[in-house]
């Protein structure tokens, strides 16, 4: 493997499910040593659909490449003594258990910076570690209905509409490793480590930004406006004679022209109804009516292809299969294949940045339950057989399924 950003770096990774595995795997993914404590009986994401047709968790193989996998019974004390151990050479820890809970388990910030007062531990949950809902049970829906964001989502005059991905967990996700990152770095330069504490709902709202803008500046929430622009027109994806669905924007003075000549109807471009985008917000009603029309009287790929030549921003509306067929998939690595000895060649999603002196990678696929059990009991801390074989019949340690 070449050099990475975060060679040498070691992250002690105490997440299941989503939101905190995604952020281990993007840490792993730039190079960083993880560590991922599993219960005996393991992240319950290796139970969950979709399943491989060859056999394990699609969900759970999604999240987790570039860890080793540990399992440990923290109620066990010796076990806790174990994940002390391993945070005294760890550079991050990272968790999603409720708030509360890794104080109960002797795991917490508090306990571990004792012995490694440089360590950046990041914990991540719904609603934060405090506030009016810290206790309150969190899950994607529940967090979207709860920020608003499905009270923007969907078309006008019908129910509001959750986001199609889990996007509250990788927003939080996302957010959790640019501020260790930025932990890291302030570490670097003086010395010290610190709390973070990531929530899925502060994560949510802070990306509201031109919306929660909207409702600051005039009092009103913002409607729902499907595929349309809230504040440019036109700008949306009209079907097509098809019945495929076609993207196109034409939102300032420059576009809007060219747009109405590719599309024939060169006698919108002087209608003092549509002359400018705030004229066309005002009339939308009698605009796209006409625009909607229009787009019937062609297959989807005459007019990306009319856009395309007239220089204007447009694209299909392509569902997983399209997607993943597309040519530039492959040109981007969007797409790369691992072999794993339960599942066989198994599809990945690349890598969203790319480096040129430094990139993301994939040393390791993921684990199997309690893999790395040996190599991290014994090679990394240093216990001898024995004692390892002890910790496993004694209950501290999980069995492997390798």
């Amino acid at each position: 493997m070449e050099t990475q950003p975060l060679n040498g770096v070691r992250v002690l990774d105490f997440t299941r499910v989503l939101a905190g595995p995604f952020a281990t795997m993007i840490l792993g993914d730039l190079g960083a040593q993880v560590v991922k404590v599993e219960p005996p009986g393991g992240d319950e994401s290796r139970e969950w659909p979709p399943f491989l047709p060859t056999g394990g968790s699609g969900y759970y193989m999604a999240l987790n490449r570039n860890k080793r996998s540990v399992t440990l019974n923290l109620k066990d004390a010796r076990a806790r003594r174990i994940v002390r151990e391993l945070a005294q050479t760890s550079d991050i820890v990272v968790e999603n258990f409720t708030p509360g809970v890794v104080r109960k388990l002797g795991v917490d910030y508090d306990t571990l910076k004792q012995d490694n007062p440089g360590l950046i531990y990041c914990s991540i949950s719904g609603f934060g570690q405090y506030g009016t809902y810290r206790n309150k049970k969190a899950y994607d829906p529940i967090i979207q209905g709860m920020t608003g964001l499905m009270s923007i989502t969907g078309e006008r005059g019908r129910s509001p509409v959750k986001v199609g991905i889990p996007i509250t967990d990788i927003l939080a996700a996302l957010y959790a490793v640019t501020a260790i990152q930025a932990a890291y770095v302030n570490r670097l330069q003086r010395g010290t480590g610190q709390y973070i504490d990531v929530a899925l709902y502060d994560s949510m709202i802070s990306t509201l930004t031109i919306m929660a803008t909207e409702y600051f500046a005039t009092g009103k929430s913002p409607e729902r406006w499907g595929m349309d622009h809230v504040h440019r027109v036109p700008a949306r994806a009209f079907p097509a004679r098809d019945g495929k669905y076609v993207q196109v924007a034409a939102t300032n003075d420059v576009m809007y022209p060219r747009f109405c000549r590719a599309l024939g109807v060169e006698s919108l471009i002087d209608d003092p109804r549509f002359a400018t985008n705030s004229d066309r917000l005002k009339h939308r009603d009698e605009i796209m009516p006409i625009l909607e029309r229009k787009m019937l009287e062609k297959d989807s790929s005459e007019w990306l292809e009319i856009f395309e030549a007239a220089g204007l921003p447009c694209g299909p509306v392509l569902d997983m299969e399209q997607v993943f067929s597309d040519p530039n998939i492959a040109d981007r690595e969007m797409v790369f294949e691992l072999d794993h000895p339960v599942s066989g060649k198994v599809k990945y999603l690349g890598f969203p940045y790319k480096f040129s002196a430094t990139p993301a990678g994939v040393s390791l696929r993921p684990p199997q339950l309690g893999e790395h059990n040996k190599d991290i009991i014994v090679k990394m801390l240093g216990y001898t057989e024995d004692e390892y074989r002890e910790l496993r019949e004694g209950g501290a340690i999980g069995k492997a399924t390798s």
